[in-house]
């Protein structure tokens, strides 16, 4: 399994491609170097540097490539058991078409759920510096594959899988790639960007918002929400315990869609969550009523990335009710 991350190691911070690569867990401050990296077995990984990371998904079967942005107070061994359960999935649907890429921003594991959040609130803003120079290696390289001039660009669609803080992440990512990189506005880069179980405010992606650049780097955005999510709620009364009064993009969808780029749909998925992901009802976007199983969300999901369209068969719906 590949991967992509902004945690630091226990070995120095200095690349060097073939060495061993070993998450320091009790530091979850960003950094700002980034590290392409191959998982290995007990935790000792190898870094391969971003030339090869890039070779390796550009000569990889796979079609496309699913970029996975994981939530909050998620260590790596969780980033990476989440991951091969998408993988597994992906590759039951079809084979060879999707390639799930994780990308690993440094979550707390102190003992608390409060305290973890807003720590991991902190570090999910700063990864966004981290993780735009991701997306600014991406582009150059596929435009122009380094010391390969005979190499044809990287063809390959690009979809993004953002849960819960992940989503934070993302709108951080694409604004600083937009301040400090880019001269007109992001490129469109993505061709599905999905938003589950969004922990940002319900007008992050409207016209004016800061998340909008989501709307714009994407040829389709989707929100997946649920009124029920209990994780979602603990997060609202985080948020409400700092004087942050707010409603979350994954409990109610868009706080008006009208306000919203057309691009953006909304799934709402109140009536599986829980029966997927009990009690909480956050995590419901891997499998059905059964592990190794899909269910209508994870469904939903892959007939975006292998069609391309949310509702092929009404080009003029918005929204939809799973059940």
């Amino acid at each position: 399994m590949l991967f992509v991350t902004n945690r630091f190691p226990t070995q120095s911070i200095r690349t060097r491609k073939g060495r061993r690569f070993t998450f320091d867990l009790d530091n979850n401050a960003p950094s700002n170097s980034v590290f392409y990296c191959e998982k290995g077995e007990d935790e000792h990984h190898t870094e391969i540097t971003s030339k090869e990371l890039l070779k390796r998904v550009r000569e990889s079967e796979y079609r496309q490539v699913l970029i996975f942005l994981h939530g909050f107070n998620n260590l790596p061994d969780d980033v990476f058991r989440m991951t091969s359960e998408l993988q597994s999935l992906c590759d039951k649907a079809k084979a060879k078409e999707t390639l799930v890429l994780p990308l690993i921003w440094p979550c707390d594991n102190d003992k608390g759920v409060v305290k973890d959040y807003w720590d991991d609130q902190k570090s999910a803003d700063q990864s966004g510096f981290s993780f735009a120079r991701v997306l600014e290696r991406f582009l150059d390289w596929r435009e122009s594959p380094d010391n390969e001039p005979n190499a044809a660009p990287c063809l390959k669609r690009i979809n993004v899988l953002a849960h819960s803080m992940g989503n934070r992440v993302l709108r951080q990512t694409l604004s600083n790639w937009n301040r400090y990189d880019l001269a007109s506005g992001v490129p469109l880069l993505f061709r599905n960007t999905f938003m589950v179980a969004a922990d940002v405010v319900n007008e992050t992606v409207h016209e004016g918002e800061s998340g909008v650049l989501i709307s714009h780097a994407s040829r389709n955005v989707v929100v997946y929400y649920a009124s029920d999510d209990l994780a979602l709620r603990a997060s609202k009364a985080a948020n409400l315990k700092n004087k942050v009064a707010s409603r979350r993009l994954g409990h109610t969808g868009p706080e008006n869609t009208d306000s919203t780029p057309r691009n953006v749909f909304q799934v709402d998925c109140d009536d599986v969550n829980t029966r997927y992901d009990p009690p909480t009802g956050h995590n419901y976007f891997r499998f059905g009523t059964r592990r190794g199983q899909a269910g209508l969300v994870f469904k939903h999901i892959f007939e975006c990335i292998e069609k391309g369209r949310v509702f092929p068969d009404d080009p003029h719906q918005r929204s939809v009710i799973l059940n």
